[in-house]
């Protein structure tokens, strides 16, 4: 068995052939597709984070609205930037978005990948710290808002309070139980993925990770979680590790899904650069008929290795045809490779 859920970038673009044409049409869109998604029984929804882009931007009014409007769907990010949050200010949104869905968070947060503006996280009136880099940034944000999820006291209360205080130092309200132990980091190289087994997160790898040694991408993608599942053990967490995989998967089954995604099934990985010096390797999108996709997805050691599938969706094309293409999933390919 696997989980299985659905990543949408949230694009928009006032464009002839989009049914989300605005912000909000693509932030309704979304809550309604979740709904959808839970009443076919899918197991996610999850959404992509950028800044300064026609996307989504600012997860969580989304995320609880969402978990307003639902009552098993898990609902996460994959991934937030941390090089723009404040730490602080997460752990409070986050805890009233998790209360609000009943625990059903699954949050995925990582350094971020190159943005639509140089230095975007200055914008925003934060800066790394003297020898240390935007990563280093990132990362050293994401172990303060692990920190404080546990909901362990440390500000000192003012004597003369507005409102009584309860004994002790204080911690972020609202405080969610649990959550700590939802969060997910979003790994594009080995070390890092490594980095989030010994801090005890969640492992989030997508579609494109660092080419660190000219292989199939399901391949080095694979070779990642192995090396992340034994730092977990080294580590000794005393819970279950879980590791999710995107992918962008179309089952061929009418006319339309063929228009539409016939000529991506024929491609395969691609090699490039996402940073000037970092070399990357991009999977390639599965799409075929049932009986060929099955065959094909079989091969993937990388999806073999995951608990979690991630199906990346075109947003853009509405609700109806996306919990089609979800629906051609679950009921065509799931069942025979033994995800359902």
């Amino acid at each position: 068995m696997k989980k299985i859920g659905f990543l949408s970038f949230g694009h928009w673009s006032d464009h002839p052939s989009y049914l989300a044409r605005t912000a909000g049409d693509t932030l309704l869109q979304s809550i309604d597709l979740a709904v959808a998604a839970e009443e076919i029984g899918l197991d996610g929804a999850y959404f992509r984070v950028h800044h300064f882009a026609r996307q989504l931007a600012s997860p969580f009014p989304l995320l609880s609205a969402i978990g307003a409007k639902t009552s098993k769907i898990e609902i996460g990010t994959g991934v937030i930037d941390m090089r723009y949050e404040n730490p602080l200010y997460m752990v409070e949104d986050a805890g009233a978005a998790d209360l609000i869905s009943g625990g059903r968070l699954q949050l995925g947060i990582s350094r971020g990948s190159p943005e639509q503006v140089i230095e975007g996280w200055r914008h925003f009136g934060f800066a790394p710290k003297e020898g240390q880099n935007d990563a280093d940034m990132g990362r050293e944000k994401a172990l303060e808002f692990l920190d404080k999820l546990k909901g362990q006291g440390f500000a000192q209360p003012n004597p003369s309070p507005m409102f009584p205080n309860p004994p002790g130092l204080l911690r972020l309200e609202p405080y969610s139980d649990g959550l700590r132990e939802r969060v997910w980091w979003g790994a594009a190289s080995n070390a890092t993925a490594v980095w989030a087994a010994e801090n005890g997160m969640n492992l989030q790898s997508s579609t494109l990770k660092f080419d660190e040694n000219g292989k199939p991408f399901h391949i080095q993608q694979a070779e990642q979680i192995r090396l992340y599942k034994d730092a977990w053990k080294k580590a000794g967490h005393d819970r279950d590790a879980r590791v999710s995989v995107s992918r962008s998967i179309f089952a061929l089954v009418n006319d339309q899904d063929r228009y539409y995604f016939g000529q991506q099934g024929k491609g395969a990985d691609s090699f490039g650069y996402i940073e000037p010096t970092q070399r990357a390797v991009f999977g390639k999108s599965y799409a075929a008929e049932p009986d060929q996709l099955i065959k094909e997805l079989a091969q993937d050691e990388a999806i073999q290795e995951a608990d979690t599938v991630l199906l990346t969706i075109p947003n853009t094309l509405g609700v109806d045809y996306n919990i089609h293409v979800l629906s051609a999933i679950l009921e065509h390919v799931a069942p025979a490779l033994g995800w359902r």
